[in-house]
């Protein structure tokens, strides 16, 4: 089948996902907890759920387009009425862990704590997830299941493919909605002194050109434009104008689909043609590779590597 045939696609040469992060102070404090002593960081960090947010949100409105809003649940109990404020509008809101803290830095039994301590936050404030993404994209071999077990519908944190595909878990098949580091503006524009999350602050006008780029060629190619911002980040004036200028574009195309991570998953699930992966962890032999390589930090232990997989078609 033609893979601009696709149901999922909805006639569309590109589905595009406007997803934002809104990690807020969370993504610092799983550095470390002294940081909660930085003025300057935690307002730097704020800036996102309380400035960014709103601007995001009205901009979305102008442009009449859909979005989709990780929130980890930390950052929902400190500020109650925000993941409320976020689908009033219209928008989705879905579980982004509860701490931010990476689910490869905890144990099994530490991760699943903090996954499930995230959905007692939105059950308690009446918000319906159907989705998952991993804090840091870190998702381990048991992060689909978990998703899988709690009738979660799609997660949104692996890079097996540009267009959406389907998991294997032990609890059932997940939608993978995957993510990739060139559709995120952290590697763009991210930078703090102290922890180092980034090293250059790049022009919003070269990030622009950039996604342009990757739109063109992801409606080429027939695939899932699926962006990550970060309302600390991309909430600023000169980048939100930028990413203005991105929607005017898609919308101009005339050939590219907004949507809601959640829609996209329902379409991928009535879609028999996209292929399921099997969830088959790397195991790396002891003898053949040392915990920690060459030049790198601390390892994450013996198994690790990207996912190797069945598909079926």
């Amino acid at each position: 089948m033609p893979t601009n045939a696709r149901s999922w696609l909805g006639g569309a040469a590109a589905v595009a996902t406007l997803t934002f992060d809104v990690d807020a102070e969370a993504a610092i404090l799983a550095q470390g907890r002294r940081y909660a002593r930085h003025a300057s960081t935690m307002t730097h960090q704020a800036y996102g759920p309380d400035v960014g947010v709103p601007r995001l949100l009205d901009l979305l409105d102008e442009l009449g387009v859909p979005a989709t809003f990780f929130v980890p649940g930390w950052v929902a109990e400190q500020r109650p009425g925000l993941a409320a404020k976020i689908a009033g509008r219209g928008h989705e809101v879905a579980h982004h862990s509860y701490s931010h803290r990476p689910p490869t830095q905890l144990t099994p039994a530490q991760e699943r704590a903090d996954f499930e301590r995230a959905l007692r936050v939105f059950a308690d404030q009446g918000i319906d997830v159907a989705g998952h993404r991993a804090a840091g994209w870190e998702a381990t071999w048991q992060t689909a299941e978990l998703v899988a077990e709690h009738g979660l519908r799609y997660d949104s944190s692996l890079m097996g493919d540009d267009r959406p595909y389907q998991v294997r878990t032990g609890a059932g098949d997940v939608v993978e909605l995957p993510v990739h580091w060139s559709l995120d503006d952290w590697e763009q524009y991210a930078f703090l002194p102290d922890p180092p999350i980034g090293q250059v602050i790049e022009s919003p006008r070269k990030v622009l050109a950039m996604w342009q780029d990757e739109l063109d060629a992801m409606r080429h190619y027939h695939c899932l434009f699926n962006l990550t911002c970060h309302p600390f980040l991309s909430g600023r004036p000169g980048r939100a104008l930028a990413l203005r200028r991105l929607i005017e574009y898609a919308k101009e195309c005339g050939d590219v689909r907004f949507a809601r991570c959640r829609e996209v998953a329902a379409a991928t699930l009535d879609d028999p043609a996209v292929r399921t992966v099997e969830q088959r962890p790397v195991i790396a032999d002891p003898e053949v590779y040392p915990e920690v390589g060459p030049g790198m930090g601390p390892g994450v232990g013996p198994a690790v590597g990207t996912a190797v997989g069945t598909g079926r078609t």
